[in-house]
């Protein structure tokens, strides 16, 4: 389905380290499903949010619903709202993303957790204001901080996923 030439299938995963559990931080195995590369490139590359969107709750449902991922697809489509006009559906997606992702905030995999999470309550904050204080819609990133990962995206810029409309 999402599968260009090379690329693992759904389920398949790099694992570039194994995160140990110490007390109360919530630490998750780092393994990048094809799935979750592709978000990244839809998200950062791309900007294609419904893309992010499709993507990621496939990966979602298959790891049993998540948290992490449900997180990391609500920023997308809080994004695809906005940009799409709603507010009021970015609020919520953004006020729901940030529940999620606060336990995860020391720990995303093979991502800057703790940026994002800066980058979504400002993004919030503004939106809560927009009445007040309009802004026009921006794009945000998220910073990927495992080499390995980053080359995995990188390649997608080469060899961009397919989509299923495509196929």
């Amino acid at each position: 389905m999402h599968n260009p030439a090379g690329m693992m299938n759904s389920g398949e995963t790099v694992r570039p380290a194994a995160a140990e559990t110490h007390g109360k931080d919530l630490k998750i195995l780092m393994s990048y499903d094809r799935l979750y590369i592709e978000y990244l490139y839809y998200f950062n590359v791309a900007r294609d949010y419904f893309e992010c969107h499709e993507v990621l709750e496939e990966l979602w449902m298959q790891e049993g619903r998540n948290p992490l991922y449900q997180g990391l697809l609500q920023v997308a489509v809080g994004l695809y709202h906005f940009r799409n006009g709603n507010v009021n559906g970015a609020v919520k997606l953004f006020t729901n993303a940030l529940e999620k992702l606060g336990p995860f905030e020391s720990d995303g995999p093979g991502i800057d957790m703790e940026a994002l999470l800066a980058d979504s309550r400002n993004y919030l904050a503004k939106l809560r204001r927009y009445a007040e204080a309009p802004f026009d819609y921006y794009d945000l990133d998220i910073r990927i901080v495992d080499p390995s990962l980053m080359e995995k995206v990188e390649s997608l810029k080469r060899n961009p996923p397919l989509k299923e409309e495509d196929v």
